[in-house]
Order: structure tokens, then C-alpha cells, then sequence
């Protein structure tokens, strides 16, 4: 009876935000982010354009079969879609989903052709699937287009250079939680390529209960575009008992870590990203982010490792492939005595900031904070503020 007196609240909140005049974004945001979401698809089909800046008046036509002929992506889009079933419904009739596939091929092809700049990748598929899902094709364009311009952007490069980037933040985010984890996690060398798939899919493509997909995606639409690495962080975070218990070398803790547990605590983790995006913004972690990208074992040695995976989309095979050449060719280190010797080394400057872990994203300050940096970097949606 309380958690639907809660949710009926919620609603009422929601409709009084889309109502107002103008649209209260910041309370939409609000909405999302804090605890269940936006609780329906229905109420998504209204609340995520105005997340985007979407106007759903001016929609344009559904896209035609013609985007098919002489297009460099159409047999990449099309494997990918084909390879997507588990990505709908179970129990979906075959026809049904038959036809959701052709509307997927038709609105990835229809974005690409009208943004140049844009380049295709294996996991888009995955995000755009989702919009498809939740607000059928027409508004599902509109919205993903909105997306790859802006939120997605890095990812859609030619290159992987600015993903990478992203990535670089993953580790600094840990140290300043958990600094053992942190130790362990470059004493095994693993590097942060099991988060690749996870960023960009925005974790459509690791999970398997659609609901806790939707969740996500209200979170990041309401949010900085770094949210996901944050997110990511947390899942680490959560599991820090696991990775330390793994042996430390870079083959077992990948593994551990590039299979994802699907019952996680969604919530709290969310409440969690929330409030380490606000004690450690993006902007504070630049210069840590920046040091990564030079050291060793974060960037310069792997990338060769981004390289393949940009292509073969399967992080976890081109390392166990790598695996397997390193340890034909040289002895494995227990991960005990590299542990020792890591975790003992002494530590200073350190000023890790946990009073405001606690606190719940949908009440606190942090929530605050974080609708208002989104609402900050909303504005600037029509400069291209990714070069």
C-alpha cells in the first residue's frame, strides 16, 4: 500500500511537471533520476524528449527501405540486428519481432545518412533497440538521433581515441573510493576494457531484464553524458569483496569483472553514482584522467587492445587470446605476493570524501546537484561540444 501510494504520487508529480508552463525540466529530471524512474513506458514516451530537447510536434517521416542501397554500413547494421534476439521480449511472435528488426535497420541507417560525421559501431545497435521498444519507430528516430549528436557522440568517431578517454576516468573514480581496489586492480593489470561494452551500450547489451535497462536509461538521459562511467565504477565498487579475493593477474580479474551479475541492487548503486558524480565531477578527475591516458599499463599498452576490440566488438575474447600467448611464453605471478607487495607500498595525499555516500539521490542535495550539471550541458545540445 505505501509503495503505491508513493508511485501514485510520483505520477501526479511527473503530470504536474509536463503540465506546467513552461515544462519543468529540472523536476523531470528530478523524476528520473530518483528512485523507480519514470515508472512506465507511457509516462517515458512523454518525459524522454523533453529530456532531449525533442519537439515531438515536428517529428520527421519514418524512414524508407531506400537508405538500404549502395550504404557502406547496411551489412554491418544488418549482422548486428540479426544477432540482437535476445534483445527482445521473450515470447515475442517471430513476424512481430521480424518487423522490429526492419524498423531497427531502417532507423540506425536513417540517422547515419543524414549526420556524415557519425560513424557506426557494434553496440549502437543496442541502444537504439531500446528507444525502438519504449517509444516505437517514428519518436524512436527523433530521440536517437538527438542522442548520437550529443550523449553518444564520442563514441561515434572514427577512431576510438575519445571512448578511450572515457574509459581513463574509470580508474581515477575508484581511487578516490577505494584505494585498495584501485591498487589491486593495476598490480593485475586489467585495464578497463571490460567496461567497454557496458559504456557503449549504456549496459543494454549486459543485461538481460529489460526493466533495469529502461531504469538506466532514465538515469543517463537526466544526466551528464559521464553518468555511464560512473555507473561502471559503482558496479566495481559493489563487487570490491570479489576482485579482491581474485587471483591478481590480469586474466582472472577481467573475467570477473567483464561477467556482470544481473541482481544487482539497481537503486542504491544509481543513488551511488549520483553521489560520487557530485564529490568528484568530471572536472576534478580530468587531470587524473589525463595521467592515465600516459601510464603504461591505463592506455599506451593496451591500445592495441581497443584497436581490436573496435573491431571485433568481443573485448573478452581478444584478451583471453592474449592470455594465452603470455602464458605459454612466461611464468604467472601469484597474486598474493604482488598483492603484498602493491598494498603495502605507503600512500599519501589521499583525501577520500565518504560523508555523502549515504545520502539517497532522490532527496539529497546530490540530486540537486546532479539535475543541475545536466541542466548546465543541456543548453549547449545545439554546439558541438564534442570535437
Amino acid at each position: 500500500a505505501d509503495f503505491d501510494a508513493k508511485k501514485k504520487r510520483k505520477v501526479a508529480e511527473i503530470y504536474r511537471a509536463l503540465n506546467s508552463d513552461p515544462i519543468d525540466v529540472a523536476a523531470l529530471r528530478r523524476m528520473a533520476i530518483s528512485e523507480g524512474g519514470l515508472l512506465t513506458d507511457e509516462i517515458r514516451w512523454k518525459v524522454w524528449p523533453k529530456l532531449l530537447s525533442v519537439n515531438t510536434d515536428d517529428l520527421p517521416p519514418l524512414p524508407g527501405k531506400e537508405l538500404r542501397e549502395d550504404n557502406k554500413d547496411y551489412q554491418q547494421v544488418l549482422l548486428d540486428v540479426r544477432r540482437s534476439l535476445r534483445r527482445f521480449p521473450p515470447g515475442m511472435p517471430d513476424d512481430q519481432r521480424e518487423g522490429l528488426q526492419e524498423e531497427l535497420i531502417d532507423i540506425i541507417l536513417h540517422v547515419l545518412k543524414r549526420n556524415p560525421q557519425l560513424h557506426y559501431y557494434q553496440g549502437y545497435h543496442d541502444i537504439v533497440v531500446t528507444f525502438l521498444l519504449v517509444v516505437g519507430p517514428r519518436l524512436a528516430t527523433a530521440l536517437v538521433e538527438k542522442l548520437s549528436t550529443h550523449h553518444l557522440r564520442d563514441f561515434m568517431d572514427s577512431t576510438m581515441d575519445n571512448t578511450k578517454h572515457i574509459l581513463n576516468y574509470l580508474m581515477p573514480i575508484i581511487d578516490q573510493v577505494n584505494p585498495e581496489v584501485h591498487d589491486f586492480m593495476q598490480s593485475a593489470e586489467v585495464g578497463t576494457i571490460f567496461a567497454l561494452s557496458w559504456l557503449i551500450t549504456w549496459f543494454g547489451h549486459v543485461l538481460s531484464d529489460f526493466r533495469h535497462v529502461v531504469r538506466l536509461y532514465d538515469f543517463f538521459l537526466a544526466c551528464h553524458p559521464l553518468m555511464p562511467i560512473y555507473f561502471a565504477a559503482v558496479i566495481v565498487l559493489h563487487r570490491k569483496q570479489e576482485v579482491l579475493d581474485c587471483e591478481c593477474d590480469m586474466a582472472s580479474v577481467h573475467h570477473l569483472l567483464s561477467q556482470i551479475p544481473q541482481d544487482l541492487p539497481y537503486e542504491s548503486l544509481i543513488s551511488k553514482a549520483g553521489d560520487l558524480f557530485v564529490q568528484f565531477p568530471p572536472s576534478e578527475l580530468a587531470k587524473k584522467a589525463a595521467e592515465a591516458a600516459q601510464a603504461e599499463r591505463t592506455a599506451a599498452s593496451t591500445f592495441k587492445d581497443f584497436e581490436l576490440a573496435s573491431v571485433q566488438q568481443r573485448p573478452d575474447t581478444v584478451l583471453r587470446q592474449r592470455f594465452r600467448e603470455r602464458l605459454r611464453g612466461e611464468e604467472r605471478l601469484r597474486g598474493e605476493e604482488r598483492t603484498k607487495s602493491i598494498l603495502t607500498k605507503p600512500r599519501t595525499n589521499r583525501f577520500v570524501k565518504l560523508a555523502v555516500m549515504g545520502l539517497t539521490v532522490a532527496l539529497g542535495a546530490a540530486a540537486l546537484a546532479v539535475v543541475k550539471s545536466a541542466l548546465e550541458w543541456a543548453p549547449k545540445f545545439e554546439l558541438q561540444i564534442f570535437p
